[in-house]
């Protein structure tokens, strides 16, 4: 799949760098030749541009040193003296002595970075007094097909399902709903397999787990998964059966398959409640949150202390055009207010603002609670556990000794280095595909890294070298050509600098918006079995300035051409970063005349096939398809 390179690289002693462009990143490097610099001062940490500009090299050159040893970085990642004094010495430069007036950094006894960064956060200590019920939270996992958005959006009367490509949920969502004058809070898991990593992260913050089963289908693979999730979380189980207004429908064929499974529902003498519900005609929807409420109050008696500080998790996240890095964040104890300092996972931030799930801003969140929180330094993952600290300088000194353990992780631990590997390719012990995995949020890479592992054998293997919600970045590519690897992005785009760059540096991108397709790419790739088929080239996009209606069924976009060029074909519509649709451009006009192109700098008409509801400011990307051969990575 990714374009072979002849030769292997000399992955022993120092080399004298390449000179070469810097790879998207401003005008040729000039090399300084080792024996003609002198012995280099190292500070206590750098960036990698910053040690690039220092000893005179490209900063292409830095990061393949890097990775070398097992440590992916991008340009502006910092690096401490010892990493930079060594990439620095491979590269065949003098590292001047440290500086006796520069400080250094002990281990405090035997305790692991990991521990340590664990250890600096230390949990309060609960006073009984300080206890009060809160609401429920619910996870809803079961089977594709059967029902759980559905079933939200019965209950939450939205349309979250309509809106859902191929009618698959693809992002976990928290939502509440009051019944009785009491809240309940859910969480919708997606039912597809690959999404086994998300549904598992739903179990683990969850109180009741309800069960989707469609009594016209019966258990299915993913309804045991959910079961055997369920079961290792420790929490009880709520059987919503599905679809009871079929014709097809067999209620009697669904208990006996669930107490094949050891899921013996109440009416057959066990402990799981069943609760027969239509989400299309609101049947049982009433029962369902009373069966749910009396089960919490039973069984779970789930509490929260709001006077204490925050503790949360990440439900989903992603990278917002306009506001920054965005953390849907549903808080289990204490209470989280606008302006504390959080510590998510291996970033921090001041609370900027906060939203409720119906868009409203609110000041503080207690138990049960979720909301989208703003102020972060960068996208956490989801599942990342949020703590309140007392101020930023705690803050900083946990992220940066978590992200000291993780680069910092004991061989076996971790990937391997391309030195390994190299070698292992080289004696026919194993081989292997590179990817950078960008996706728009960070649900859908936990997903798709679970959904890949099961694509491994022993004798091919797939290395994730870096993973990411956003747009794919210079950084991206750069990464990708000094390991040889390829670009995947999920739901996502490039930016035009990248565009360049991947074109300069021969990398391979691939773009996907079904998770099923890229898999199954992937297995293809993997088994050499990849046929030349159709691949998509992006040739421009250009900005809807203004829009021009005649009658019911014609829409113009008055647009200007920003980058590439603008032809007939097809058509992704952008919408403050997000992918709205995709379509085919019908017409293409540049003032009363039909032309086959636009080039960027010049204004345009553009008429697509389907889509007519576009808005001033969409960005409308122009793309081909053409027949070209792939390769097995």
């Amino acid at each position: 799949m990714a374009r072979s390179r002849s030769g292997t690289r000399n992955t022993r002693g120092p080399r004298k760098p390449q000179r070469r462009g810097d790879g998207g990143q401003g005008g040729a490097v000039q090399t300084i030749d080792p024996s003609a610099r002198g012995a280099v001062e190292i500070p206590a940490s750098i960036m990698v541009k910053e040690l690039a500009e220092l000893i005179g090299v490209n900063p292409a050159d830095i990061i393949r040193e890097l990775i070398k040893s097992g440590i992916f970085a991008s340009i502006n990642q910092v690096i401490d003296r010892d990493t930079a004094a060594l990439v620095t010495s491979d590269l065949g430069y003098e590292v001047a002595e440290a500086s006796p007036s520069e400080p250094t950094i002990e281990a405090s006894g035997e305790t692991t970075a990991g521990e340590a960064a664990k250890d600096v956060i230390t949990d309060e200590t609960d006073d009984p007094a300080d206890l009060v019920s809160r609401a429920p939270i619910v996870t809803v996992m079961g089977h594709v097909d059967h029902g759980k958005t559905s079933l939200l959006d019965a209950i939450r009367k939205s349309t979250v399902a309509a809106g859902e490509r191929g009618g698959i949920t693809q992002h976990v969502g928290a939502s509440e709903a009051d019944h009785n004058g009491r809240h309940i809070v859910f969480l919708d898991t997606p039912g597809h397999e690959a999404f086994t990593a998300m549904r598992a992260r739903g179990a683990r913050v969850t109180d009741i787990a309800v069960l989707v089963v469609a009594a016209d289908d019966g258990v299915m693979p993913q309804t045991i998964e959910a079961i055997d999730h369920a079961r290792a979380a420790g929490v009880p189980i709520v059987i919503a059966l599905n679809k009871i207004d079929k014709t097809d429908s067999t209620p009697d064929r669904v208990k006996t398959e669930l107490s094949e499974h050891n899921v013996i529902i109440e009416e057959y003498g066990g402990d799981v409640p069943m609760v027969a519900v239509s989400a299309k005609t609101g049947q049982g929807i009433d029962d369902l949150l009373e069966t749910i409420l009396i089960t919490s109050d039973a069984v779970v008696d789930p509490k929260g202390n709001p006077k204490r500080s925050a503790i949360g998790t990440v439900v989903e996240a992603e990278l917002d055009k306009g506001r920054g890095p965005v953390a849907t964040i549903l808080v289990q104890t204490g209470t989280l207010r606008v302006g504390d300092i959080a510590v998510v996972g291996e970033t921090y931030g001041r609370v900027r603002a906060m939203e409720d799930t119906k868009g409203r801003r609110v000041t503080k969140a207690g138990p049960s609670t979720a909301v989208v929180l703003l102020g972060l330094g960068d996208v956490p993952a989801a599942g990342d556990v949020l703590r309140v600290v007392a101020d930023e300088k705690r803050a900083r000194t946990i992220v940066e000794e978590r992200r000291n353990a993780q680069t910092s992780r004991p061989e076996g631990h971790g990937r391997a280095t391309l030195e390994d590997l190299y070698r292992q390719i080289q004696a026919g012990q194993t081989k292997e595909l590179r990817i950078i995995l960008k996706a728009d949020v960070q649900g859908s890479l936990g997903a798709i890294v679970h959904a890949l592992d099961q694509l491994q054998t022993d004798e091919v293997k797939i290395n994730v070298l870096r993973q990411g919600a956003g747009d794919i970045t210079d950084n991206d590519i750069l990464l990708a050509s000094a390991s040889d690897a390829v670009v995947v992005g999920f739901n996502t785009k490039l930016d035009p600098a990248a565009r360049r760059t991947a074109e300069a540096e021969d990398v391979e991108v691939r773009l996907y918006d079904i998770i099923y397709r890229l898999t199954e790419d992937m297995d293809a790739a993997l088994r050499g079995m990849l046929e030349p088929e159709e691949q998509e080239v992006v040739e421009g996009r250009a900005e809807v300035r203004q829009i021009f209606r005649s009658g019911k069924s014609t829409v113009i976009a008055g647009s200007y051409v920003t980058d590439g060029r603008m032809v007939r074909g097809g058509a992704r519509v952008y919408r403050g970063g997000r992918l709205v649709t995709t379509d085919r451009i019908e017409s293409l006009r540049r003032f009363r005349d039909d032309v086959r192109e636009v080039a960027a700098g010049y204004e345009c008409g553009i008429g697509l096939a389907s889509y007519k509801d576009l808005e001033e400011g969409d960005i409308i990307e122009s793309f081909t398809t053409q027949i070209v051969s792939r390769a097995a990575g």
